[in-house]
């Protein structure tokens, strides 16, 4: 093996990691971009820069959820190349819990990526105000305020969604 070789190939500790781990995280990486194409995707590249960090790492889901929040926003900051659809894919069953969590999903779509990590990091993970405040690199304050904006803009789209449909503005920041 060449020198430099050994570091990029997975130890069994970081395969079992990403095994027991890989679903929540993309999950979360869904919620974060709203495709699951580009979930698998920013998932993907932040498994890939977690591997070649594993060894110095204390905290590694915190740390792959970063990446991933940074690699989305800097994706975002990137002229648009692809057209996405407001409306997502017919459903074979119509279960009203789904439509209701699609809805929800499709109005997170308009949110600021950095609010919309806010969202996803506090309620849906289910992480604290300073736990959240921590990955995203923000003060406390920032992640109530965020997330105060964020419900209250949530419930505002919701309601618009409702009223007449909209396509999401997906290069907001």
């Amino acid at each position: 093996m060449r020198r430099g070789e050994n570091d990029l190939m997975p130890d069994d500790e970081f395969r079992a990691f990403v095994e027991q781990r890989y679903a929540h995280l993309l999950r979360t990486a869904y919620l974060l971009c709203g495709s699951a194409d580009r979930a698998e995707d920013l998932l993907q590249s932040a498994l890939i820069s977690a591997m070649r960090r594993w060894r110095r790492m204390d905290h590694p889901e915190a740390y792959i959820r970063r990446i991933m929040v940074n690699t989305l926003i800097n994706r975002w900051r990137r002229p648009i190349r692809e057209v996405a659809s407001a409306f997502p894919p017919d459903r074979a069953v119509h279960d009203e819990p789904i439509e209701e969590r699609d809805e929800l999903w499709q109005a997170l779509l308009w949110l600021p990526v950095r609010m919309r990590a806010v969202l996803v990091l506090r309620y849906w993970e289910d992480r604290s105000e300073e736990e959240t405040a921590q990955i995203l690199g923000v003060s406390v304050g920032t992640v109530k305020s965020q997330a105060s904006r964020g419900l209250a803009r949530l419930r505002d789209i919701i309601g618009e969604q409702r009223s007449r449909p909209l396509a999401p503005a997906h290069g907001r920041n």
